[in-house]
């Protein structure tokens, strides 16, 4: 490959995305468009959690207009660990990314995470919203979480990461599939900051953008989720190394 990369155009197929879904009916036909019009994508599984609404016949659809696409349901909610570790299961491509059903990050962004990796400097990356990319300005107290377990995070893994809870994060498919995952809801984040760190694998951040919605758009994760977190960075952070 060409020692820069300008565009997603510049890479060849060699992406597994992991999309889990819940109740996106709104939304996952756009984002599945965005992602399969992304030239590194060589294949999405996509997992729907149990959606209550119509997701999965939106989502039924797909298979038969893209062979890249493989879909899977949860037969009850289980929660966004628990899809992606499911899905990350099936990934077949030499890098596996996380890609959320929301339109909250943007896939023309691809080839951004994945040139560290490509170049060869890179085992992991992660995007992070707080690097000086364009986003939209929502919540200031999410915003202190978010640093806030950020910093937790940093100080028992030792990784120095603006943005812990970002979504996109990218690894090579054997550093995924080597690790064991646990977490069913959105504890996925810390737990596998904390287990990425203990591998000694290379970590590289890379600014995003991002469209953040408002709970009356479909916003999930609540105040109940960073408790949570705070636990995962303590079992997976200090007690795991103990």
């Amino acid at each position: 490959m060409s020692p820069t990369v300008h565009s997603n155009d510049d890479i060849e197929p060699c992406l597994t995305v992991v999309m889990p879904v819940y109740n996106e009916e709104s939304t996952v036909d756009q984002i599945i468009e965005w992602v399969l019009a992304q030239r590194p994508v060589a294949e999405l599984v996509i997992v729907d959690d149990a959606s209550s609404d119509g997701t999965w016949k939106v989502l039924e659809r797909w298979p038969a207009r893209d062979a890249r696409v493989r879909i899977q349901r949860h037969p009850v909610n289980l929660g966004k660990g628990a899809a992606l570790r499911h899905g990350f299961e099936q990934a077949t491509s030499p890098l596996v990314i996380v890609q959320d059903a929301d339109l909250e990050y943007d896939p023309r962004e691809y080839h951004l995470l994945l040139y560290p990796i490509l170049s060869g400097r890179a085992d992991v990356v992660f995007g992070s919203r707080f690097m000086g990319g364009t986003r939209r300005v929502l919540y200031y107290w999410h915003s202190v979480g978010n640093r806030l377990l950020t910093t937790l995070s940093n100080m028992t893994t030792n990784l120095w990461l603006t943005d812990m809870e970002t979504c996109y994060k990218v690894f090579r498919r054997e550093i995924i599939q080597g690790i064991k995952l646990q977490e069913d809801r959105f504890g996925f984040e810390p737990e596998v900051v904390a287990k990425v760190a203990r591998l000694g694998a290379r970590v590289y951040e890379v600014p995003i953008s991002y469209s953040g919605r408002t709970y009356s758009d479909g916003k999930k994760i609540n105040w109940k989720d960073g408790v949570s977190a705070f636990r995962c960075i303590f079992k997976y952070g200090v007690l795991d190394r103990l």
